[in-house]
């Protein structure tokens, strides 16, 4: 693409779109956040303006494009809901409430959108998440390829989480990473009749983390940062949170979980699973002295396959990197996410 135009590399979440969004909002915009709250000053899965009883008010906005919008494991009705959740979760924020917009092109069918709906609504209701307003717009054929669903999350939070890794903290998963990537890249290239996605072995892992809750809040004192790996998969988030403090992600590569048909499907394709996104699991910081009790945690919440993957060190040489320990006792930097790997994921 010649310079001067918007790329697809620039919407992955990786390291082309901080780029743009520094360029592009943060230089510009100079009232960053609600004074005592987050926002652009620190940039977040939401921003947090403090309330007069001490709470915070957790909002969180995001616009879903995923293609196909069905895929095993869900929709883009569905994904819309559970990402909206969890973007709350994962800063310590108790859902609320939620508004969307939805866009539609002309001719799409009324029966799926239908089923889009409703699934996003059911995810809401389960949830306990009030749908309280929104918008529709139907754009004319071929203006728009299909549907985007754009949503708006309210939580409450007594003490939000802020991302902000300590060195010393240990790196903890509360599952599986790279199940969604993997289902949407096989759909995309014309595999989604492969025998894992047809005998339901591999699908979407989107879902909502609510009861991670539980775990954040009784750990409130020790959780320094919390993420939920989407566009960029682990690797973006991990290399985010090492550019932004200064230090460097060790990763136990042997320790990381990932399904067999992710590992299988990804190597024949060339993929590295730590790219690949997650809708259904989140990554935190945690300190070193709570990380055994918070994992425990975790898998009494139902996140059986929880685990500490690495930690967080200082070093003057390798700050602001993420460094894989291979299983050969080896040690390679895992790159910044770049380019288009899976383009239209969530």
């Amino acid at each position: 693409m010649p310079e001067g135009f918007v790329t697809l590399a620039q919407g992955q979440g990786g390291e082309e779109t901080w780029e743009l969004l520094a360029s592009l909002v943060f230089s510009r915009v100079r009232v960053k956040s609600v004074a005592g709250g987050v926002g652009l000053d620190w940039p977040d899965d939401g921003a947090t303006v403090p309330l007069p009883d001490g709470t915070h008010l957790v909002v969180s906005v995001d616009s879903y494009t995923v293609n196909p919008p069905f895929f095993p494991g869900g929709n883009i009705g569905s994904l819309a809901a559970a990402g909206t959740i969890n973007d709350l979760v994962v800063m310590g924020a108790r859902p609320v409430a939620a508004l969307d917009t939805i866009v539609v092109e002309e001719g799409f069918p009324l029966s799926q959108l239908e089923e889009i709906v409703e699934s996003m609504v059911s995810t809401f209701e389960k949830e306990g998440v009030a749908l309280i307003g929104g918008d529709f717009k139907v754009m004319p054929k071929g203006q728009l390829d299909k549907v985007v669903v754009t949503t708006v999350g309210l939580g409450v939070a007594k003490r939000p989480i802020v991302d902000k890794p300590k060195p010393g903290d240990k790196l903890v998963v509360t599952g599986p990473v790279g199940d969604h990537g993997a289902v949407i890249l096989l759909v995309q290239m014309g595999l989604g009749g492969a025998e894992e996605i047809s005998q339901g072995l591999l699908k979407s892992d989107s879902k909502p983390l609510t009861r991670l809750l539980s775990v954040l809040e009784k750990h409130a004192d020790s959780v320094h940062a919390a993420r939920d790996p989407t566009r960029s998969g682990l690797a973006g988030i991990l290399s985010e949170w090492a550019r932004s403090t200064g230090t460097i992600m060790v990763v136990d590569s042997e320790s990381v979980p990932v399904r067999e048909p992710v590992k299988r499907y990804a190597e024949m394709l060339g993929v590295d699973p730590l790219y690949l996104a997650s809708e259904g699991a989140a990554v935190l910081s945690v300190e070193p002295g709570s990380a055994d009790a918070v994992v425990e945690d975790l898998r009494a919440a139902g996140f059986e396959e929880a685990r500490i993957i690495g930690e967080v060190r200082v070093s003057e040489k390798f700050r602001g990197l993420v460094v894989l320990r291979t299983p050969v006792g080896g040690h390679r930097i895992l790159e910044p996410p770049r380019g288009v790997l899976v383009p239209r994921i969530c």
